[in-house]
């Protein structure tokens, strides 16, 4: 299997070329979830210990549907088949102008949500456009073992967050297992009473927001993603949602721009436009870095072949 691995702000993501399973000519939304329940002991193995590493995600190329896209792509990590990754589409396209299949300016990407947009200003720094986000729910609040009530917003950006502001806990590197266990708490906790989606959808990230030691960044975020990992990166997906709870509250101007932090550091650039369904339409900037281009090997009689499962 070949593949090249980047890093967005010390977020890997693990592009797939070549040996992945076919999945049929559908919509990327169908390819999708023929994925999930199709293939999952072939994703996991892609990311898990041996082959992979804690916070990988991979994004798998496949043919788009529509003809003005340069390519389609289907993201996932070791616990789940993804809507968007934000980190994932910087990262592609730098991998995509590493491999000479677009140059700077203006493309566009398929994924499962929908298309995306993206402007690539040079061989490391890129734009990403996504999808319409928006704020579903305004000052939920559960009770979380450990925690007390906590009290966040709803929010969709390609994939669904429960946004925490202020954290609970310090968004600081020394407290990175405290936050870890403590999102954890809430999404089970969120999930249990059912506060997630319009439809039903699952709140598959947590998100911890908290000040900067820095006065000209907006905010410090921690960020729970699916496996139960935190993102290097400020979550391009968990800032677009944040936008949109930050529009509905009043507290972000459209095309006001801002700096996002991860808990390690690691910034985004951040504004917004209104969006046709009364939401809006995220801007994410971000630089990521090729660090190998690699053929996986997928040995007959080796006993992790599909990696360590615990």
């Amino acid at each position: 299997m070949r593949v090249i691995d980047s890093h967005t702000g010390g977020m890997p993501t693990r592009v797939i070329l070549e040996g992945a399973p076919d999945l049929g000519s559908g919509t990327l939304a169908e390819r999708a979830d023929l994925l999930a329940s199709e293939h999952r002991a072939f994703y996991k193995s892609v990311m898990l210990e041996p082959r992979g590493q804690p916070g990988l995600v991979g994004a798998l190329l496949v043919p788009p549907v529509a003809k003005d896209c340069v390519a389609g792509v289907i993201y996932f990590d070791a616990d789940a088949v993804l809507g968007m990754c934000g980190h994932g589409t910087i990262g592609l396209a730098v991998t995509l102008a590493h491999l000479g299949r677009i140059k700077a300016g203006h493309h566009k990407i398929e994924t499962p949500v929908g298309v995306v947009a993206i402007d690539l200003s040079d061989d490391n720094t890129v734009t990403v456009i996504n999808v319409e986000s928006r704020r579903v729910r305004k000052d939920a609040s559960v009770d979380v073992a450990g925690l007390g009530t906590v009290t966040g917003d709803v929010g969709y950006g390609g994939n669904w967050f429960f946004i925490v502001d202020p954290s609970p806990i310090p968004v600081t590197t020394s407290n990175i297992r405290d936050l870890t266990d403590a999102a954890i708490a809430v999404r089970k906790a969120v999930n249990f009473v059912g506060l997630g989606g319009e439809n039903g959808e699952p709140i598959d990230h947590v998100v911890f927001q908290g000040p900067s030691d820095d006065a000209s960044i907006h905010s410090r975020d921690f960020v729970l993603c699916p496996d139960d990992t935190y993102d290097r990166s400020p979550c391009g997906t968990g800032s677009s949602a944040r936008l949109a709870c930050l529009a509905a509250n009043g507290r972000l101007k459209a095309g006001e721009e801002i700096v996002q932090e991860s808990v390690i550091g690691s910034p985004y650039r951040l504004s917004y436009q209104p969006g046709p369904k009364g939401g809006v339409i995220p801007s994410i900037t971000g630089q990521a870095f090729v660090m190998a281009e690699s053929t996986l090997v997928f040995g007959p009689l080796d006993p992790l072949r599909n990696g360590i499962e615990i």
